[in-house]
């Protein structure tokens, strides 16, 4: 999949856009699942625009994602971890990407990072709390890591490559439409 040229230092008024219109994306995603405890598209997004739109851009639209979940639940330890796990899976996708030619080597990734959501989290309840805390903290949540890994892992294997297909599509038109679009 061709990703969209990302070496430029500055971002043009394009990219902000782009990466605005990504970002709320993830968070309209994330709100409509939200009664579904621990069914997320949250990170099929992150997956495919990496693959799509290439690291930069991804990294700007994670932090700007964990920025608005801040503005929209308050400042709490599990949001404050968003700064870290969301890069962390973007960055692992951009790095993998050679080996992640596959719906289901993709959807294992993702499998994975859901089945592991939970560790980060207690790793940092651990360190504010203490270690019996963030031990009983991750156990407690063993149940929603199982329903994360699999729904991550379905929801990748199922929807990862029309997505892909779709946005590489609409990346091409984003540079193609304009001259200048890369600038």
């Amino acid at each position: 999949m061709d990703r969209l040229p990302y070496e430029k230092k500055r971002l043009s008024a394009k990219d902000i856009v782009l990466i605005g219109i990504l970002s709320a994306s993830i968070t309209g995603g994330k709100m409509v699942l939200s009664a579904i405890p621990n069914v997320e598209i949250v990170t099929l997004l992150f997956m495919v625009y990496t693959a799509v739109f290439g690291l930069r851009r991804a990294l700007f639209v994670s932090v700007i994602f964990s920025t608005t979940e801040i503005l929209l639940w308050g400042v709490h330890t599990w949001l404050m971890t968003y700064y870290i796990i969301w890069p962390l899976l973007i960055l692992l996708t951009a790095a993998l990407s050679r080996f992640l030619k596959g719906e289901f080597s993709r959807a294992i990734l993702a499998g994975a990072f859901g089945l592991t959501f939970g560790i980060y989290f207690a790793l940092v309840e651990a360190m504010l709390y203490g270690l019996n805390y963030g031990f009983v903290y991750y156990v407690r949540g063993i149940p929603f890591d199982i329903i994360h890994g699999a729904s991550n892992f379905i929801v990748v294997l199922m929807l990862f490559k029309p997505l892909e297909r779709m946005l590489g599509r609409l990346a091409r038109n984003y540079t193609e439409n304009n001259g200048n679009a890369a600038d």
